[in-house]
């Protein structure tokens, strides 16, 4: 019986259900979608109350909003070059939308939506697709070229060419899962933990002592996961701008640069 009391439910926390009730039929606006738009407001509310002000000497907000939108705007120059100022809104926005959505999964009784793969692939997908399009666009028919790699045999070719497209079909797949299982892996040790904290709470004064174990782990996590939830939007954000950049050279030689 003390066993199925204190039974641990790590992946409940990710169970989606409708916030309020069902709207019409069909529509179901579950606790994911909200802090999607919660993240969208946050983002829009810092860039226009931060960079309202215009001060030269910034305030708190502004600085933060200025120091957002320098990081990224210099790792996109770093990749894209000439470039950047073509596809910096849509990395931007990329950058701040799993960035806000990882740290505001950090907040007690919220939901943190980028650790559903729906959303996580979602994301992938609109990448490879702007990949793609910006290739066919960019290179032509000189894209498929690019899956027998150059100075390989052409006896090779059978074996190569569908290596090649499927490393290439692949990146939305890999690039999606690391972002999702990176916040699912954190959000279940957090569970685990707060679950031995109440556990050994409930032996007596012994279980109280050493409850401390799991709490100071806990927070020591929750440090790690401010780290991991920067690091995470971070590593999506910069694959995309090296998927990118493959795709807007226009010439193997330019591809070397």
């Amino acid at each position: 019986m003390a066993a199925e009391k204190h039974s641990i439910d790590a992946l409940g926390q990710f169970v989606l259900y409708p916030v309020f009730g069902n709207v019409g039929r069909s529509l179901h606006i579950a606790q994911s979608n909200v802090l999607m738009a919660i993240a969208a407001i946050l983002i829009l509310g810092l860039l226009y109350l931060g960079m309202r002000p215009r001060a030269v000497v910034p305030g708190r907000l502004q600085a933060a909003a200025e120091l957002l939108y320098e990081f990224v705007y210099n790792m996109v120059d770093d990749q894209l070059g000439r470039k950047a100022h073509a596809y910096f809104p849509f990395v931007f926005a990329l950058f701040c939308f799993i960035l806000f959505g990882n740290y505001l999964g950090l907040i007690p009784g919220s939901f943190t939506y980028t650790s559903h793969i729906a959303v996580t692939l979602t994301l992938a997908l609109v990448v490879f697709v702007l990949g793609l399009i910006v290739s066919l666009r960019v290179q032509g028919l000189h894209f498929f070229a690019h899956f027998l790699p150059e100075g390989s045999p052409i006896f090779l070719a059978p074996l190569l060419v569908p290596i090649e497209i499927i490393s290439y079909l692949s990146r939305p797949i890999s690039l999606s899962i690391r972002l999702f299982a990176n916040m699912v892996a954190g959000h279940v040790l957090f569970e685990v933990f707060a679950a031995f904290t109440i556990m050994l709470g409930s032996l007596g004064v012994i279980g109280k002592f050493i409850a401390v174990a799991p709490v100071a782990v806990n927070v020591a996590m929750f440090a790690l996961e401010l780290l991991v939830g920067a690091l995470q939007a971070y590593v999506f954000a910069i694959l995309t701008c090296i998927y990118l950049r493959e795709a807007a050279v226009e010439t193997h030689d330019e591809a070397l640069v």
